[in-house]
């Protein structure tokens, strides 16, 4: 048994301690630097612990820096200096983020494509979308279905844009990166983009990176004990850049196979080649992430990135946020997909958000394209479908130090949710739709 049965969070809430989430920590920072020796990561936490309670007297509750501290000690003091650099760098990171938070919160961020955001919003208002009411006004009208029609006009434009500047690199282009966080609508656009463009005559490779996935023992945990698959580094890769240089050079390779039954990879298994009217078409979280394709030209790769862009105010005069609306569309995807249970996608979605604003969200200006996949009209069928659940949450979640993220996000989405009118009869939605990747109904198979 532990000394310490309890640490203090910088909230100052009381949670019990767990030696999990230190392992899960140094394991993170190993994976982040090319490591993978599980083992290896558990001996150091369990050095952290024990200098931990060498070095503070029985009673005392630990706060998250004195644990902190002691991890990059023990990491210095045990020869693994990349590691204790990872681990470093992160942690003054998030600490530069909590002060920016609050000290700039006025300052634009360089992460927000505003240029991008102004068209959409400039839409917003002239379509009477700009505010939660004013969708409430042309709903209690009998327009959803006109406010459906014009969403997806909108969508299939930005797509038809999408596939026109392909069009215009045809003569050196090599690949399609189409990428964006998690429930943003990467498959469904990228199915769209792939039939306007075969209707030209142009022919898609897909490569599937999923298979380039390590063996799932070497995947870094949450720390509920969870697999983290949202993270670049659970993915080979330094192989799919290689296998990538040599598709652009017009080799054969030969593409792995991911088991997720089994959780086991299989090396060599399907040849791939591209002929010279073929382009590799890839749909990926993490397709922006530099280490991925660090040795293709820029010439060589389109790279389109996908956001739920929505611009509309609540009735406070706040801005929705688009996490919330990816994470509700992963909720009922996930839940009819992969019967996985909607509260889980709650507890875990701080997770998801993390790695999306570490890995994926700061180079979306360094796309060559911009597609906003958010429809006003999802946020009154989501109203209907789950206002009820989140309410629960966030009574079910108030107080609980450990799911204090959970009961933010609860509160806030029954808020939004609430806001709206709602509406049960999504069949005004096309069975081509991007909603209906989350929703169900769609004549595309996922």
């Amino acid at each position: 048994m532990f000394k310490f049965k309890y640490v203090y969070k910088r909230s100052g809430a009381k949670v019990p301690f767990k030696r999990e989430r230190i392992v899960n920590a140094i394991y993170r920072s190993a994976v982040s630097v090319g490591g993978r020796d599980k083992q290896r990561s558990e001996f150091l936490a369990d050095r952290v612990i024990e200098y931990l309670e060498k070095i503070f007297p029985d009673g005392y509750i630990p706060n998250i820096e004195d644990i902190q501290d002691a991890v990059e000690k023990i990491l210095i003091e045990n020869g693994h200096a990349k590691v204790a650099k990872a681990y470093i760098l992160y942690r003054e990171e998030r600490n530069r983020k909590r002060r920016e938070a609050s000290r700039y919160a006025s300052r634009p961020s360089e992460n927000i494509p505003w240029h991008k955001i102004w068209h959409v919003l400039n839409w917003a208002v002239e379509h009477n979308l700009n505010t939660s009411e004013k969708l409430n006004e042309r709903i209690r009208n009998g327009e959803f279905p006109h406010i459906v029609h014009e969403s997806e006009d909108a969508y299939e434009q930005e797509i038809s844009t999408a596939a026109e500047m392909i069009k215009e690199r045809l003569d050196n282009l090599r690949m399609v990166l189409v990428t964006g966080p998690s429930s943003s609508g990467k498959t469904t656009t990228t199915i769209k983009l792939e039939n306007k463009l075969k209707k030209d005559g142009f022919k898609f490779v897909a490569l599937n990176v999923d298979n380039y996935f390590f063996d799932l023992e070497l995947h870094p945990k949450d720390e509920f004990g969870d697999y983290d698959f949202e993270t670049p580094q659970a993915l080979d890769l330094e192989l799919i850049n290689q296998h990538l240089v040599e598709l652009s050079e017009g080799k054969e390779i030969k593409v792995p196979y991911y088991d997720f039954k089994t959780g086991k990879r299989k090396l060599n298994q399907t040849p791939l080649r591209l002929r010279e009217n073929e382009i590799l078409l890839i749909d990926s979280l993490h397709g922006l992430f530099p280490e991925m394709t660090k040795d293709i030209p820029d010439e060589l790769k389109f790279k389109l990135y996908l956001e739920p862009l929505l611009q509309m105010k609540g009735s406070d005069g706040s801005y929705f946020r688009w996490t919330d609306i990816r994470l509700i569309r992963r909720m009922l995807r996930d839940s009819v997909q992969r019967a996985y249970n909607p509260k889980q996608t709650l507890t875990h979605w701080h997770y998801v958000r993390s790695s999306e604003l570490r890995h994926i969200i700061p180079y979306a200006n360094t796309a060559d394209y911009i597609i906003n996949s958010a429809m006003p009209n999802e946020l009154p069928l989501y109203a209907f479908k789950m206002l009820e659940n989140f309410k629960k949450w966030e009574k079910e979640f108030e107080g609980d130090p450990l799911k204090e993220d959970a009961y933010v996000r609860a509160a806030r989405v029954r808020k939004m949710l609430e806001s709206v009118l709602p509406v049960e009869d999504d069949s005004p939605v096309p069975v081509d739709s991007v909603l209906r990747e989350f929703i169900g109904g769609s004549i595309y198979k996922y």
